[in-house]
Parts: C-alpha cells; sequence; structure tokens
C-alpha cells in the first residue's frame, strides 16, 4: 500500500527533545511529517507570584527544516534570546503548531505521552553549576537487559524540586547501532522509510544499483555480510589487511543487518527516540527461511519491550537536556581503528558511502544539537543535496558523495559547555593518531593537535569534566589482552582500541593531567565497554598532584558476558594487586589507581555488571560526591565505595613519597 493511501500522519514523529540549554539559548529537535509553523511559549515565576510568560514565533533564522522524506521534516531550533532566563527554577514550555483549519495545538494535543502526571506542559530546569548530571552509552535496541533510560523517567517523575533535578543527561556513545540491528527492527526501518515517503539513493560499487533493490533483495536479512564491501576477491590486499584472513571491511560480529542507507539509518533515529513511529507500522515478517524466522522471533520480544518503554524515555528526553558524542557502533564497528583500516574503508565507494551516511544521520539527529554554530555550511549541502533529486525521489549521487567528503574532512564533532566545573567532550573517532610505520596497529584516540588543543581549553580551569567515550584508565588485564592480540597482529579481534594502546596519545594525555596549569581536579566519564566502575587516580610523589577520577557507566541497554567478566575482575584484583610488580610496566606506573568498590559487591568485585545510567553529584569543587549506578532492571541504586585496605595503603605511600592522599581537597 502507498504512503498516500494510509490515514493521515501525526504531525509531530518524534521529539522535542532538549538539546543544549543556556540561559541565553535553547536548542530543541523534532521531525515532523511535514514542514510545521512554530511557536514556543516559556512559562516561569516564583510560587505564589503571577508567572511571567514569553512567547516566541519561530522564523526561519530560529527553526531550520531540512526535508529528508516526502513525509519527514528534520526542525533544528536554536532561539537566542535577548534576556536571560533564570537559573535553578522550573521553567514551562509548549511548542504550538499552527493550523490552517483551526487553533493551534499544544504538546498536550499532539504528545500527550510527553506530559507528566498532573502537568499541563513539560518542562525545564537550567542549573547554574554541574552539581548532579546522568550519563551513559551503549543502548542497543534488541538487547535483553532493559532500557537504562528509563531510570531518567523514573528519576525526574520523583524529583519535583528544581535542586533536585540532574543538570543534564550526558550519552558518550553507540546511541544506535548502526552494525548490530536486529530483524524486527530492519523490518521497522524499511516499513517506516514506505510509510514516510524516505529519500532513496543510488548504490555505487555495490552488488545492488540503489536502496529500492536493496530493499527487495533476497540477502536483504540476516545476510547482509554478503552484500557489505568484502576483500574475498583481492587477495594481496585481504593479506595485507587481515594477514590471511578471509573477513570484510565492516569487521563487526553481528552484520548480518547493518544498515546501508541514509533513510535506513534516519528511520533507525526516529525509531529509538520516539513511540510514535511504531504506530505507523504493521506487524508482518519478512519472507525467512525457517532458521531465520526462528531467529526473528527470538529477537521479536525484546525489541518489543524497548519500543513499549520508548513514551518514558522521550518525556524525559523532552524535559531534560541531552548532549550526545559519537562512539563506533553510531556508524560501524572498528571505525578508524587504524590506518591500513580506514585506507581500505575510504578507498571503497560503497564503504565509504555507508560510513558517510552513518555522519550524515549523525549530524541531523544527534552532533549538530550539542553546538550548532560550527554545522551552518554543512547544513547547507544537506539542503542542496535534498533538493537534488531525480523522478523517483533518489538523492542526487553527486551532491551526497561530496557532502560526505566535507564530513570526512571536519573536524569539529568536539565541544565545550561554559559551566561550571567546564565540561569538554572529546572527538575520539575521527581525529586518530595513526602509525606511519606499522599502519594496521591501533591509532591513538587523538592526534597530536588534538590533544594540544584540549590542553589549551583546560587551562586555568579549577576543575573539569572530560567525556570521554573508552576511558583513559581502563581495566589493565583487559588492556593487556588488547596489547597481546595487537602484538599478533590481530587488533581487530578485540577492538583494540583504548588510550593506552598508542604510545604517543597515552604519554600526552598522561602528561596534561600533570601540567601544572590544568585543573586540580579531573572527572572522566566514560563508557563503550559494557561494565561500570570507579577509579580514584593518584600521582605517585606529587604534593600538588590533581584528583583524577575515572567515572565508567555502560551499557545503557547492553551488558558484559558475566561470566568472562568475573573471571576479569577476579584475574586484574591477583595480577595488578597494589604490591604487584606489573604495574611498572604499565604506562601509567607513575600513577597509582584506587578502585572504589560497588556497594552490592559480594566478592570484592570492582566492576559492576548490569544495564543502566550513572549518576554523579559533585560538590563547591567539581570534585565528586557521590557516584550511583542506577539499574535499569529496578533494583536498588549501586553506590561505589571507598575501599578501605586500598585507601589506607595510598594514605601511607602518600606520607611516605609525598603524594596527594585520598581525603587531601586543598586548592591547588
Amino acid at each position: 500500500m502507498s504512503a498516500t493511501a494510509n490515514p493521515p500522519l501525526p504531525p509531530v514523529l518524534a521529539g522535542p527533545l532538549l538539546r543544549r540549554l543556556q540561559p541565553e539559548r535553547l536548542v530543541l529537535w523534532l521531525v515532523g511529517s511535514r514542514a510545521l509553523s512554530l511557536r514556543l511559549q516559556l512559562s516561569y515565576g516564583e510560587q505564589g507570584q503571577a508567572p511571567e510568560q514569553r512567547d516566541h514565533v519561530l522564523d526561519d533564522s530560529q527553526c531550520r527544516v531540512l526535508q529528508v522524506g516526502e513525509h519527514a521534516f528534520v526542525h533544528l531550533i536554536d532561539l537566542q534570546l535577548d534576556s536571560p532566563l533564570p537559573c535553578d527554577v522550573r521553567i514551562d514550555y509548549d511548542l504550538l503548531i499552527a493550523s490552517a483549519d483551526g487553533p493551534a495545538q499544544g504538546i498536550a494535543e499532539w504528545a500527550p505521552h510527553l506530559l507528566y502526571e498532573g502537568a499541563a506542559r513539560p518542562n525545564f530546569v537550567l542549573r547554574a553549576r554541574l552539581d548532579q548530571l546522568l550519563h551513559g552509552s551503549c543502548r542497543k535496541p534488541h538487547h535483553p537487559a532493559a532500557d537504562g533510560l528509563l531510570c531518567a523517567d523514573r528519576l525526574l517523575a520523583q524529583a519535583h524540586e528544581p535542586e533536585q533535578r540532574p543538570a543534564l543527561l550526558l550519552m558518550s556513545g553507540d546511541q544506535v547501532y548502526a552494525d548490530d540491528v536486529s530483524g524486527p527492527m530492519l523490518r521497522a526501518i524499511h516499513q517506516l522509510i514506505e510509510r514516510l515517503g524516505l529519500f532513496g539513493e543510488r548504490l555505487e560499487g555495490a552488488l545492488v544499483e540503489d536502496s529500492d533493490a536493496l530493499y527487495a533483495h533476497e540477502v536483504g536479512y540476516y545476510q547482509r555480510a554478503e552484500l557489505l564491501p568484502a576483500l574475498e576477491h583481492n587477495d594481496s590486499l585481504r593479506e595485507r589487511f587481515f594477514g590471511g584472513v578471509k573477513k570484510p571491511i565492516f569487521t563487526t560480529s553481528s552484520a548480518d543487518n547493518h544498515l546501508v542507507t541514509l533513510a535506513e539509518m534516519l528511520a533507525m533515529y526516529l525509531l529509538v527516540w520516539s513511540p510514535t513511529p511504531w504506530t505507523l507500522l504493521g506487524s508482518h515478517r519478512p519472507q525467512l527461511d525457517a532458521e531465520r524466522a526462528r531467529r526473528y522471533e527470538s529477537e521479536r520480544q525484546h525489541v518489543e519491550d524497548f519500543r513499549d518503554g520508548l513514551d518514558r524515555v522521550a518525556r524525559a528526553l523532552a524535559h531534560l537536556p541531552s548532549l550526545m558524542i559519537f562512539d563506533d557502533h553510531d556508524v560501524t564497528d572498528d571505525w578508524n581503528l587504524s590506518a591500513q583500516w580506514e585506507e581500505t574503508a575510504y578507498g571503497h565507494a560503497f564503504s565509504k558511502r555507508i560510513i558517510g551516511n552513518a555522519l550524515i544521520a549523525y549530524l541531523l539527529c544527534q552532533g549538530w544539537g550539542n553546538d550548532p554554530q560550527p554545522f551552518a555550511e554543512v547544513l547547507q549541502r544537506i539542503e542542496a543535496m535534498s533538493a537534488a533529486r531525480d523522478g523517483r525521489n533518489h538523492i542526487d549521487s553527486g551532491a551526497q558523495d561530496a557532502l560526505i567528503d566535507s564530513l570526512l574532512r571536519f573536524h569539529h564533532w568536539h565541544y565545550v559547555l561554559p559551566s561550571e566545573p567546564a565540561l569538554l567532550v572529546l572527538d575520539t573517532r575521527t581525529r586518530r593518531w595513526r602509525s606511519e610505520r606499522r599502519r594496521k596497529r591501533p591509532s591513538g584516540l587523538m592526534d597530536w593537535e588534538a590533544l594540544c588543543e584540549l590542553q589549551q581549553a583546560l587551562l586555568d580551569h579549577r576543575a573539569a569534566i572530560i567525556v570521554s567515550p573508552a576511558p583513559i584508565f581502563g581495566v589493565k588485564l583487559i588492556e593487556a589482552v588488547q596489547r597481546l592480540f595487537t602484538w599478533i597482529g590481530h587488533p581487530l579481534m578485540v577492538d583494540a582500541e583504548n588510550w593506552m594502546a598508542h604510545r604517543g596519545a597515552a604519554q600526552v594525555i598522561l602528561n596534561i593531567f600533570r601540567h601544572s596549569r590544568t585543573p586540580g581536579c579531573y572527572v572522566v566519564l566514560s563508557g563503550d565497554v559494557h561494565y561500570s566502575f570507579v577509579y580514584q587516580v593518584l600521582i605517585r610523589h606529587r604534593k600538588s598532584a590533581p584528583h583524577i577520577w575515572q567515572i565508567t557507566s555502560s551499557g545503557l541497554k547492553n551488558e558484559f558476558p558475566p561470566r568472562l567478566l568475573d573471571w576479569f575482575d577476579r584475574l586484574n584484583r591477583w595480577l595488578y594487586s597494589p604490591r604487584s610488580p606489573l604495574n611498572w610496566l604499565t604506562k601509567r606506573r607513575r600513577m597509582r589507581v584506587v578502585p572504589r568498590i560497588p556497594s552490592r559487591s559480594k566478592a570484592g568485585e570492582r566492576l559492576w555488571n548490569g544495564a543502566g545510567l550513572g549518576q554523579v553529584f559533585f560538590d563547591e569543587q567539581g570534585q565528586p560526591k557521590e557516584i550511583i549506578q542506577l539499574n535499569a532492571d529496578g533494583s536498588a541504586p549501586v553506590s561505589f565505595v571507598e575501599d578501605r585496605d586500598a585507601a589506607r595503603h595510598a594514605a601511607q605511600q602518600a606520607q611516605a613519597g609525598g603524594a596527594l592522599t585520598i581525603g587531601d581537597k586543598s586548592a591547588r
């Protein structure tokens, strides 16, 4: 059935999502089924007093509308305010949609699921300082675990006072899994593409001519690895890149349903941010053989459970400002892992298109809302690409490839929030420190120039929160395993991506922490690894050394294999105990890492394995005063508490060698 024969579409398909909110600037994101005429209303005031009202009709300069389908329009709202909004006050807001045949409709009419009980409008709070925040990563829809973003909704339902509200939600990577998609999710994506008329494209260098042929291809479900750029027919290239192993460019082990087209990736975002698109879909499954049909049915319940929680996820995202950064699965597994990976992937027209499509979708659905200013020129290119369509509604390949080339040269995905403490979000994917002599070795997560820029941004701040998708201070045993596989020539087998894997990047980032003019307190927030842990890091034999905290929360909807993680945890404690000589073989030998223990640890485990969301509370100096993991399954939260034996040992070393003790809170 064609899209035109279906019932009318709702005006808003996804959103609004609150993105970067500051007293003088409000950034919001939504997707409509048509270009919407919007009016933003704000209301706030002290209890018992008449509220102050603001009414902003959003013109073209304040609301950028980008068409991505016949019935799909991304609305990027960036409202600069003449007078700033107050901090630490609840601000009610509404987005009114003008109608040609009736009164304007507000959120209560077109998205009542976004309202908490008893509320007539959604609201937000602009916190004067980052005294608490939420953070997490790795949200895979078909994973059996519950969705960690539901923790944010439960928290907001109870946080009635402005001072109880987290300042923001930080999502530190893998908000979507473009490279690991279940059959039911891919079916939903294809149905949504048809329903909304998302634009198609030609596919140069592929086994299929265009997106229409891809969606109809017999290997379109659970066999997409056969369509992806592969090296089977180029023995010399395979030998050079994979050491003779028959392996495709796209190295994920879950590439059976790897997303390919821009339409697929945009549809995925709509389906993970909002419940509304799911109401537009049918329930019939594609034609599959018996084995794949069983797999499809086994995945269906997990996807349906994910879908059933999206009304509450959308509600949280409409009340809490969110900031994001990509990691590999937002694009593809092993993205830019090594110089050889880059040469091979970007040297093939089809693989380059897939990576570029993921970057375009990330820009529209995540990156722009973090900091709109750097993307002005890129958005013009997207407008030109969308306008240049043929009679089949396929976007122009030349314009699409030119846009992708510009994005691969783009180096402003990182951003800084001018907050207290300062917040710096790192791009650890596109500015890699490549190995020039051994091109298949893992690249450094940031190159020398990017790290110098980071140091400049940190100068003279008293405290800083750094968002690094991969932990800077990780589990030593797991890093040692990755180093072993790299040494024998197989870094792709273990995703050997950590800060210590590249000597140059490791030395520079550790030197930044030791610099006399960089902050006296660092909090590093990370994800990626599918387990959670907290380390306090001390620099040995330094009287004025900074406080450094590594806080990792992962995943939002993903977990590490439990038995394997138990073994890693246990062996890591044995092999890298405080007195172990192995510590002096690591690049962090000048630093002492003191783990915190999960409060529900049964046998001294340092790693917490469970889907959920991290919550951190900060004191006036910008140091964490409480670190919590909220569990997606609804069980009691986990606090990361001090290991008294490790703390006592660290204090003894400090007294002997002059290092800073854990309890020292003196200003630098």
